[in-house]
């Protein structure tokens, strides 16, 4: 959900050069007329409500569908859970060089649709298998076969999606037209909502009929909901405006390496004004600013003889010789962004608990609130609420309150995103931390025989929120400002990629636990009775390693040094 949000401010500057693509699929009218006014961005706005409302009725339950039905243990099915949830923030970064490169995002979402269906529809189809009689007393596919293969179908389409559908969204605005950069600006918050509405649809609904009909319909809800999404974006073809592919950054990074390596004999000059630069009415990129890190790359720009004899402004930019300093910059960038992005791939572990360790946990407890039958994975419906609620708190009363503290030194008093994420750390510790102290709450009442309600874990749901918002949407706000021009998309999937490898970071530290931890005489820290494991164990050292984290990371955001564009 955080996504939509924080790309906003990156897209409202983005992708302004493309030409629109000239193909026969669109509408002769269409081609004539302004824009403004059109009904593709809401019918962009439902196919996310659609999405989000279908792959949130999949993963949200998830964790107990693969206990109960395929009847895996609870180490394993909370690692399978959270590989297969990393797998799909994973595929958004194939997805983007695939859009980026060759297929455009219209083809991309297309295609990625019809495998989101395919596997929606053998998830579906695994759960009424237990119930069906097996062709001669086998199987020819067992039913977790049917069940991984669908859910892996869906985390490839589901990422084509992700990276492809709120820029395709941006393009059908107007960037020249005043009203229709107001209207762009609205569809981002819009999106933003669209993808809260699935988790607290599917957390409410699907989920309950999940747990008291049946699975099989449960899934059968989320499944039509992607068909009807398929069908409603194929129909509205003609509304869309669509361009072309760009072609991939990653060769001006790869130039840039060349070359340095090329000139690894060359001294640099004095004046790092002497080093090649060409204006932005040439390269058509904003020119960065030099800077005096990491100075090997530098070599890139230094202008030797031959390069005089064979370069031409014509050519800037295409030469594996000779690099402009933009070039170069835009390599030192992503250099600089790695130890930032690193260190959220352990807040991403952490969170990834809302989907495991938090609904395991949850299932051990009294699932009623004030008498109303909550199942353990609607809780994270209440988590999406907690995130509004959160940036209501951040909006109306953090912000305001800053700003009147700090008034007399002439600052803002807005936090930068670097403080933002290091708060969204520090949370990520907190609720940890409580998660840990319910934990021992619930197992001291077991001892006594005793079963506490789920409202025990209101507590870490709410702090988890304030995580969630403090962290991820700041992340992807300062990627997207740092990253150059030409790769603002590919930054966003590298954003999403943190919350992949945290989860499968997530599924590595269950099976360190299980192997330091279970013995002949235990069965370790989680275990498939949680009242015989000590959770809360686990969930102090999740705290541990969140708090030792956030000081890296504090290391690193301290001695950041912000991207400045000269023009």
């Amino acid at each position: 959900m955080e996504a939509g949000d924080a790309m906003e401010r990156g897209y409202l500057h983005e992708n302004q050069g493309p030409k629109i693509q000239d193909d026969s699929l669109q509408l002769p009218l269409l081609k004539d007329k302004k824009r403004t006014g059109s009904k593709a961005p809401a019918v962009i706005l439902g196919f996310e409500c659609l999405e989000s409302t279908a792959f949130n009725g999949i993963s949200t339950n998830l964790v107990v569908y693969l206990e109960t039905v395929l009847h895996g243990s609870t180490l394993a099915s909370a690692s399978n859970v959270t590989t297969w949830y990393g797998t799909s923030y994973l595929t958004p970064i194939f997805g983007a060089i695939i859009a980026d490169t060759f297929w455009g995002n219209y083809n991309t979402i297309l295609i990625s649709l019809a495998v989101y269906l395919l596997g929606m529809i053998l998830v579906t189809f695994s759960a009424f298998l237990p119930a069906a009689t097996a062709l001669g007393g086998a199987s020819v596919l067992s039913v977790q076969t049917v069940a991984f293969l669908g859910l892996y179908l869906v985390a490839i389409g589901s990422g084509g999606i992700r990276s492809s559908l709120l820029p395709f969204g941006a393009e059908q605005f107007d960037d020249d037209n005043a009203a229709d950069r107001d209207s762009k600006a609205s569809f981002f918050s819009s999106f933003y909502l669209c993808i809260s509405f699935g988790p607290i649809v599917s957390g409410i609904f699907i989920v309950w009929i999940q747990d008291n009909v049946s699975w099989g319909l449960g899934f059968s809800v989320a499944t039509a909901c992607i068909a009807l999404a398929f069908g409603a974006f194929v129909l509205a073809t003609p509304m869309y405006k669509r361009r072309v592919p760009t072609g991939t950054p990653l060769k001006r990074l790869c130039q840039v390496v060349v070359a340095a390596c090329r000139k690894i004999g060359h001294e640099l000059p004095a004046d790092a004004d002497m080093l090649y630069e060409v204006s932005d009415k040439v390269d058509a990129q904003p020119m960065i600013a030099h800077t005096s890190e990491f100075t090997f790359l530098d070599k890139a720009a230094i202008i030797s003889e031959s390069d005089l004899e064979e370069m031409t402004e014509e050519a800037a930019g295409s030469s594996w010789k000779l690099c402009t300093v933009t070039q170069v910059e835009e390599l030192k960038i992503l250099l600089r962004l790695l130890p930032i992005w690193a260190t959220s791939i352990i807040v991403s572990a952490a969170y990834s608990q809302m989907n495991t360790t938090f609904i395991q946990q949850g299932s051990a407890m009294d699932m009623a609130i004030l008498s109303v039958p909550v199942p353990a994975a609607s809780m994270g419906s209440f988590e999406v609420i907690c995130v509004m609620i959160w940036v209501l708190i951040y909006n109306k009363v953090i912000v305001p309150a800053l700003r009147g503290f700090v008034s007399s030194g002439g600052g803002d008093g807005e936090p930068s995103q670097l403080q933002r994420m290091g708060a969204g750390g520090l949370l990520m510790a907190l609720a940890m931390a409580v998660a840990a102290l319910t934990e021992m709450k619930r197992l001291d009442g077991a001892a006594r025989g005793e079963v506490i309600g789920i409202a025990w874990q209101i507590p870490q749901y709410f702090v988890l929120g304030g995580a969630e918002v403090f962290c991820y949407i700041p992340q992807l706000e300062f990627f997207f400002d740092e990253a150059p021009d030409t790769m603002k998309s590919t930054c966003t999937a590298l954003a999403l990629l943190t919350i992949a490898l945290g989860s499968y970071m997530s599924s590595l530290i269950y099976a360190v636990v299980a192997a330091f931890t279970a013995t002949a005489e235990g069965p370790g820290w989680i275990s498939d009775d949680l009242n015989q494991g000590h959770l809360d164990y686990f969930f102090w050292m999740m705290a541990a390693m969140c708090t030792l984290n956030f000081v890296v990371y504090s290391a690193f955001a301290k001695r950041y040094k912000l991207k400045t564009v000269l023009s």
